[in-house]
C-alpha cells in the first residue's frame, strides 16, 4: 500500500515543486471577511434584537461561533476545485483559512482569498485540521494515498463522493479519523443562492466532531439533512439519482430533432441538456453504483406494463395505474 501511495504521489503532483504558498489573486481582505459573516446560521436570541446595530453584531457573532467554535477545526485544505470543490473552498473560506490544490492551475487561479498550494508536499506545513478530497470518485483514494504523508495525525479526512464503494474499507484501513458526506446538489440544476429546498446526506460511520462540523455548514444554508451508513446512502443514491439520470438517458438517446416540441417536451430536454453537460466520469460514476441494475429493471418491468396496457387500449387498467402513479407522487 505503502508503495502504491508513492508511485500515486508522484503522479498527482503538479510539477512546479515550489516551496511555499501563493496568494490567489485578489486576496481577501479582513473587511471583507467581516461583511461575509453577516452570513447567519441559527437565528440570535429576540432580547438580542433591540437595536438594529446591536442585532447585527450578536448575529455575526453568533454565526461566527456557531460554526468554529464548536470544532478544533481551524485549516482546511481542499484538493480538486471543480465545479463542487470550488464552491465548497469559497463558502468555507468565510470562517477559516482555507489552501486548495489542483492539477489545473486555470481552476485554482479562478479562486480568491484562498492559499495556493503549488505542490502536495506543501500540506506539510499548512498543516490542516480537515482535509476535504473533492476529486472525481475514480481518482478519491488515489488522492488520499498521495496526501496520507503530508498531514498531520489529527486531521481529518473527508469525501464528497456521489458513490461511497470501497472507501468504507479504505477508511478502515488506515484507521485514520474521517467524515464523508454527500450534498445532494451542485451548480448545473441547483441555484447555489437559494439551498434551502437541497439535501446532504452524512455518512453514520463517520467521526463525531467531522460529523457536527458539516452539521453545521449544511445547516447555514437551511439544506435537509440525512445520515445513513455507507451502505444505505449507495442504495439509496441507486433510486434518487440513477433512475432520473437513466430516464434522462433514453430520453436523449431517443431524441429526434425534427421533432415540433410542447413543453412538456422542452422541459424533458432541458434537463437532459443539463444532465449531459456534466463530466462523464460523473455520471458514469453514478450509474456504475453495484445498486444501479436493480433500479433500472424495476422501471424495465413498469415499462413492459405500460406498453401492455397501450396495447390493448385497456381504459380500466390504465385509470386503474395512473391513480396509483399519482397516490405515489402526492
Amino acid at each position: 500500500m505503502r508503495a502504491k501511495g508513492a508511485n500515486n504521489r508522484e503522479k498527482y503532483k503538479s510539477g512546479k515543486g515550489g516551496n511555499g504558498f501563493k496568494r490567489a489573486e485578489g486576496g481577501k481582505e479582513k473587511a471583507q471577511k467581516k461583511e461575509n459573516r453577516k452570513l447567519i446560521i441559527n437565528k440570535c436570541p429576540k432580547k438580542l434584537k433591540k437595536e438594529k446595530t446591536n442585532s447585527l453584531e450578536a448575529e455575526e457573532a453568533m454565526s461566527e461561533a456557531t460554526i468554529k467554535d464548536v470544532t478544533r477545526i481551524q485549516r482546511i485544505a481542499v484538493v480538486g476545485v471543480g465545479k463542487m470543490g470550488s464552491w465548497l473552498a469559497t463558502q468555507l473560506l468565510k470562517f477559516y483559512e482555507v489552501a486548495v490544490f489542483d492539477v489545473d492551475a486555470a481552476k485554482v487561479k479562478a479562486l480568491s482569498g484562498v492559499k495556493v498550494l503549488e505542490d502536495l508536499k506543501e500540506l506539510e506545513r499548512f498543516a490542516p485540521d480537515l482535509l476535504l478530497n473533492a476529486v472525481s470518485l475514480q481518482n478519491t483514494i488515489q488522492v488520499f494515498e498521495a496526501v496520507l504523508p503530508f498531514l498531520p495525525e489529527h486531521c481529518l479526512l473527508s469525501d464528497i463522493a456521489s458513490v461511497k464503494g470501497g472507501l468504507e474499507s479504505y477508511y478502515g484501513h488506515w484507521g485514520r479519523r474521517f467524515v464523508s458526506s454527500h450534498p445532494m446538489f451542485g451548480p448545473t440544476f441547483s441555484n447555489l443562492a437559494q439551498l434551502s429546498e437541497e439535501n446532504a446526506i452524512i455518512i453514520s460511520e463517520s467521526d463525531s466532531e467531522g460529523k457536527e462540523f458539516f452539521r453545521r455548514f449544511y445547516r447555514q444554508f437551511g439544506i435537509k439533512l440525512f445520515e445513513y451508513s455507507f451502505d444505505e446512502h449507495d442504495q439509496i443514491i441507486a433510486y434518487s439519482l440513477t433512475v432520473p439520470f437513466a430516464s434522462s438517458l433514453v430520453f436523449a438517446a431517443h431524441l429526434n430533432k425534427l421533432t415540433v416540441p410542447g413543453t412538456t417536451f422542452r422541459k424533458h430536454l432541458q434537463i437532459a441538456r443539463g444532465l449531459l453537460s456534466e463530466d462523464d466520469y460523473l455520471l458514469a460514476e453514478i450509474l456504475f453504483n453495484p445498486y444501479s441494475l436493480p433500479q433500472l429493471e424495476k422501471i424495465t418491468q413498469r415499462l413492459e406494463f405500460l406498453k401492455h396496457i397501450i396495447r390493448g387500449k385497456d381504459y380500466e387498467e390504465a385509470r386503474r395505474f395512473l391513480a396509483q402513479l399519482r397516490r405515489q407522487i402526492l
